[in-house]
């Protein structure tokens, strides 16, 4: 089990089904950024073990390279009917659901991370659980020093100054494997 954290302002219900969510749905255009390759290994903890929930819908939504939220409306920017890095998928019969993204940028206040939702039904019964994962400051550091990251200006918050990842997100903390240009990261989380 892992702990669950704020959904924080930007969760919209798109209802987008899609594995790659870096292209915004009105133009095809694909947002810039680092590619990472995101797989969620999702299952269900019962007294028995543990065992791959299937059809569960885990959505995910991040920002771009320069910071900003699709569908948002914030004090910087203004992205409403827009719907890039943002999207959801249904485990398979392993409990899998895999995601093609970019590498998210960062804006101030936070702490570098992706949001997700894993939404379940059993009968009549919903449950959701809300967190976000987290990378290591130094992996920011070597991502945030290429383009396009490097037109932002200023430094991004380290994760020991972030109030959200320090309920938890050493729990949360993705350890991405560089594919030449790109990243492949990893998560298993088990819901009870």
């Amino acid at each position: 089990m892992r702990p669950a954290l704020t959904e924080g302002p930007y969760f919209v219900d798109e209802k987008l089904n899609r594995t790659d969510i870096r292209t915004e749905p009105s133009t095809g255009a694909v947002k810039s950024g680092i590619q990472l390759a995101l797989t969620f290994n999702v299952s269900r903890v019962a007294s028995s073990g543990c065992t791959a929930l299937a059809n569960a819908q885990v959505d995910v939504w991040h920002c771009d390279a320069a910071g900003v939220y699709s569908d948002a409306s914030d004090p910087s920017f203004n992205t409403k009917g827009q719907k890039f890095l943002r999207g959801y998928q249904l485990t398979d019969a392993n409990g899998k659901a895999s995601f093609t993204t970019i590498y998210p940028g960062w804006y101030g206040g936070r702490a570098v991370h992706i949001h997700f939702k894993i939404r379940t039904t059993n009968g009549s019964q919903v449950s959701d659980f809300t967190s976000q994962l987290f990378f290591d400051d130094s992996l920011n550091s070597e991502v945030f020093a290429q383009a396009p990251y490097n037109q932002k200006t200023g430094s991004f918050l380290r994760n020991a100054q972030d109030g959200i990842y320090t309920g938890g997100g050493d729990k949360l903390l993705l350890k991405p494997t560089k594919s030449g240009s790109s990243y492949t990261a990893t998560f298993d989380i088990g819901l009870a």
